[in-house]
Formats: structure tokens, sequence, C-alpha cells
């Protein structure tokens, strides 16, 4: 992405790269949460954790990207390595640990941005210092989201990281009620007609490791505070039907498994959550998706977006192009 940033601060490159990758059809664009998405293909968080190539980003088509994850404090992550590639099947184990600049970088950074463009749209993941006890986490979620109130399109709560030790009990009914219920009074308290801001989506990213009780408290709860979406999923915790050797997967150590292992799950859960609200809260699909037929599986179970990172990786700078144009054969 280094070099591709270099290129990007030429106009005439930048315009070139974006005329070879941007899909050319504009009939994909969809209307959600009172935005207009391009396309539906966009780039899940821990991509992009600080806002350094939205420029680059935008150029290889995506609908839109996902910033973060972001928390209150900077914080240089787990040791590394931390990052490792299976490719026998097809997926990757991280175990980033929320490195980033801290939401105060970030969000100038996205000001800076913000100055110079204004159509790629951009969702902000916010998540809690390592340090934060978890009875604390509130007020590290609400930190990141008055920062990056005016800079974000949209806001995806992030607790299903397995790699913050702690992060994924915020996952249960109560813990989950006390951090979105204070985020949606931020979001009626920095909006309305005295500030002449409108609400800001949020959404929640769940792991594919739930319980079908889980999912249950997770859709009521989404219900009950107005949640305006879900993302489904973040990475998984298990190890089950890999090719990769039990030595291998030993040697790596822990993480979270995200690609192709991932995509039945993640397209089980999609469906679920679709069938079980009747369509009431929208789910942007995340997990294994490569292909156009990978995209269309997630939307044909209910997704109204689709997000990619492993499949970024392994199908390289085209991935966007050739689902959109998969999507409309």
């Amino acid at each position: 992405m280094n070099m591709m940033k270099m290129g990007c601060s030429v106009g005439p490159i930048r315009k070139s790269i974006s005329n070879q990758f941007s899909p050319a059809n504009g009939s994909l664009s969809k209307e959600l949460f009172g935005l207009r998405f391009k396309n539906p293909v966009g780039l899940a968080a821990g991509f992009d954790k600080n806002a350094l190539y939205l420029t680059e980003l935008e150029a290889l088509g995506f609908g839109f990207v996902e910033i973060g994850t972001v928390t209150p404090k900077p914080q240089a992550g787990n040791d590394k390595p931390r990052l490792f590639r299976l490719p026998k099947d097809q997926a990757l184990i991280n175990r980033m640990g929320f490195n980033n600049d801290g939401v105060q970088v970030v969000a100038q950074r996205l000001k800076e941005w913000r100055e110079k463009h204004a159509q790629l749209i951009i969702g902000g993941n916010i998540g809690k210092n390592k340090v934060t006890p978890n009875e604390d986490a509130w007020k590290d979620y609400e930190i990141c989201f008055r920062a990056l109130f005016d800079c974000v399109d949209y806001f995806v709560v992030n607790v299903s990281s397995p790699n913050t030790p702690g992060l994924r009990e915020l996952q249960e009914k109560d813990s989950l009620r006390k951090i979105l219920s204070h985020l949606q009074t931020i979001n009626r308290q920095e909006s309305g007609a005295e500030t002449g801001r409108k609400p800001k989506p949020i959404l929640l990213k769940i792991a594919p490791d739930l319980t079908p009780q889980q999912i249950d408290d997770v859709i009521d709860l989404a219900l009950e505070i107005k949640l305006d979406g879900l993302v489904a999923t973040n990475t998984t915790i298990s190890r089950e039907q890999l090719h990769t050797t039990g030595q291998e997967l030993e040697t790596i150590g822990a993480g979270g498994l995200s690609g192709a292992p991932v995509r039945k799950r993640a397209t089980e859960i999609v469906r679920y959550i679709h069938e079980k609200t009747n369509g009431q809260i929208p789910v942007i699909a995340s997990g294994g998706i490569f292909t156009a037929a990978d995209a269309k599986e997630k939307l044909a179970a209910g997704a109204s977006l689709v997000q990619v990172w492993t499949g970024f990786i392994y199908e390289g700078p085209a991935i966007v192009k050739n689902i959109c144009k998969g999507l409309l054969s």
C-alpha cells in the first residue's frame, strides 16, 4: 500500500488506478442508513486502522471503508509476529490487539482528509483500550464516539475481537445494553435542530462464536434500543476442519481466524438474523468473501452490504471490480 500511496499522490496516476480497478457500472449503488453507497462492497475494519490509505482504497473502487478499530489512547497492540497466512485454507490468523494511533490523531487525520474528499463513505470502528477494565468500557466507547462524530458516516461498536483480553465478555446482554444505550443517548445529544447535525448510524459487530441464545439476546437488544444494524461477523477462535496442520497452528498460537473457513458460519448467522427479524435489522456481512459468488451468497441470505478483508489479501486490488462485475451478471 505504501507504493500505491506514492502513486496516488500524483493525480494522473491516481486516475489511472481508479480507471483500472473501480467498477464502471453505477447500477449497484444502494441507499442504507440514510447514506448512498456507490456499490455494496466495502473494506472491513482492521486493514486501514489509522485512516492512512483512504485515497488509495477509494481509487480501488471500494463502496465504503471501515477504519479502526480505534481506541481512546494510542496503543502498540500485541507483540509481533501477530499476523499469519494459512494459504492451505485461504485464511489468516491475527492477534493484532487494536494497535492504533489513538482517536485524537485519527480524528484529525480524517478531518484533514475530508476537506479534500467527500465521496467515500467511512465507518468508524471503535473499541476500548486494553488497560481499561470492562466496567469502565462504556467510557472508552463514549470518548471515541464523540471524537469521531463529525469525521465518520457511521459507527461500529467492536466488542467481538478475540485479541483484547475480556473484550468478548462485553457481548453479554447487560454489558451491551449499558454501552449501546449510552451511545444512543449521546447520539441524540450531538444531533438535532440546535446542532444542525443528524444522528449517526450505530451498528454492532458480533462474533461468529455466539450461541443461538446469545444471538437472540443481541437481536432483542438491537430492536429494543433501535440499533441501525449489525456486522456479522468478526473473526473466530475456532480451528475446526482446517487443512493447516495442528503443529503449524500450535506454532502460530492464539488469534482470530478469518477467511474462507468462516464463510459458512457467517452466512448462517446473517440468514438467522434476517429470518428472525423479518429483515428489520440491516446486516453488513463479513466473513470469507473472495468472489462474486461469495458476495451473492451473503446477499441472498439477507445482507444489505458486504465487507472483504482476507479476500482482499488473497485476491488482490481487483477484488471490488471483480465482485461488482459478477453481481451484475
